[in-house]
């Protein structure tokens, strides 16, 4: 190659459908949780450290490559709120006291905050994605609220206000990766 040519330019995957789907499964699951169908077991867990968490952070991560604060900021911090909830959840394993319904509605109220933040970003981009950042921060405020009163009722609301966001998270997740990969539109992201 001569000084005067360029490089080849490279082509960089885009990490977000992998952020996605590891929030949009987990948090369908933990929905059906929060449905009273099951409990918080070792499968939401493990959901929760490997999928949820690290799967986003490293998404996370490669959209920082991308150049992509917006993507950067989101997958790492969700990706760290799994791992936290995780945390939070096992706490009684390791002797710490596990937290109390007015601190973890705190905790739910904050990253409400956060994702209320996230959803104005949004308005820049697909309707798919602004679906998934407003029901998430609803769910958020949902969930605090659920926490703030002890409401079995509360709790039922977030399980399904939770799988409408983790199905459009996995919705969004699929388009990315289909509409990529057939290079045209297969699922659409508005």
């Amino acid at each position: 190659m001569a000084d005067n040519e360029s490089p080849s330019i490279r082509k960089i995957a885009n990490p977000a459908g992998l952020g996605l789907l590891g929030f949009g499964m987990t948090t369908v699951l933990l929905s059906f949780h929060n449905l009273g169908l099951y409990s918080v077991d070792s499968m939401i867990v493990s959901m929760g450290i490997f999928y949820g968490g690290i799967a986003q952070v490293i998404a996370g991560i490669l959209e920082y490559k991308n150049g992509n604060t917006f993507g950067t900021v989101a997958f790492t911090s969700y990706g760290l709120f799994w791992l936290t909830f995780v945390g939070v959840n096992t706490a009684g394993l390791t002797g710490l006291t596990a937290g109390n319904p007015s601190s973890l509605g705190l905790f739910f109220a904050i990253w409400g905050v956060l994702t209320l933040f996230l959803f104005i970003g949004t308005l820049k981009g697909t309707r798919a994605l602004q679906v998934v950042f407003l029901t998430l921060t609803i769910l958020f405020f949902v969930v605090a609220i659920r926490f703030g009163t002890q409401n079995a009722d509360v709790a039922y609301v977030a399980g399904v206000i939770g799988i409408i966001c983790g199905g459009s998270a996995m919705y969004t997740a699929f388009g990315e990766v289909l509409n990529e990969q057939h290079g045209k539109t297969i699922l659409p992201l508005g």
